[in-house]
């Protein structure tokens, strides 16, 4: 990162001008970022260059999404929201593999941006592995016991 906001505004700008119509996402790596600050300042410039989703990270890299940086893209996406009035969406992704890890993001949207964030269309997992998990949940809560490996693998 070398710190060209203006840079990173001006080539999101150009992918949504490229999207017409269409909902963009944009991923910010936030592992490589460095620090709270640049997550908070990389947030706020792909928003206001036109962002309709922000998302954490692929999910492939050796850094995913962690509970304080999604905090602070929370935050930056509430701030952007009370500047603006416009609603961008939360897409956390790679570490989320549980049930309760799910849980503790659903807390902190409510928490954080509000029950109008908890829908599919402001609020979404990039959790691949999350679906076993909650498959094996609801088989035990239905049956009062985990199905057998050969039923639903746990990994």
């Amino acid at each position: 990162l070398r710190g060209d906001w203006e840079g990173v505004y001006e080539e999101v700008r150009m992918f949504k001008e490229a999207c017409g119509g269409k909902v963009m996402k944009t991923i910010l790596a936030t592992g490589e970022l460095g620090t709270y600050k640049n997550v908070r300042l990389a947030s706020l410039v792909c928003m206001m260059a036109g962002a309709d989703f922000i998302k954490t990270s692929t999910g492939k890299e050796p850094v995913n999404a962690t509970l304080p940086v999604s905090l602070c893209m929370m935050r930056a996406i509430r701030e952007y929201h009370e500047m603006t009035g416009y609603r961008v969406g939360y897409k956390p992704a790679g570490g989320i593999s549980t049930a309760k890890d799910a849980l503790t993001y659903l807390s902190l949207v409510k928490e954080e941006l509000g029950d109008t964030w908890l829908n599919n269309e402001m609020f979404r997992f990039g959790a691949s592995s999350l679906l076993n998990d909650c498959e094996r949940q609801l088989h035990h809560n239905a049956f009062g016991e985990y199905a057998a490996d050969y039923y639903m693998p746990s990994a």
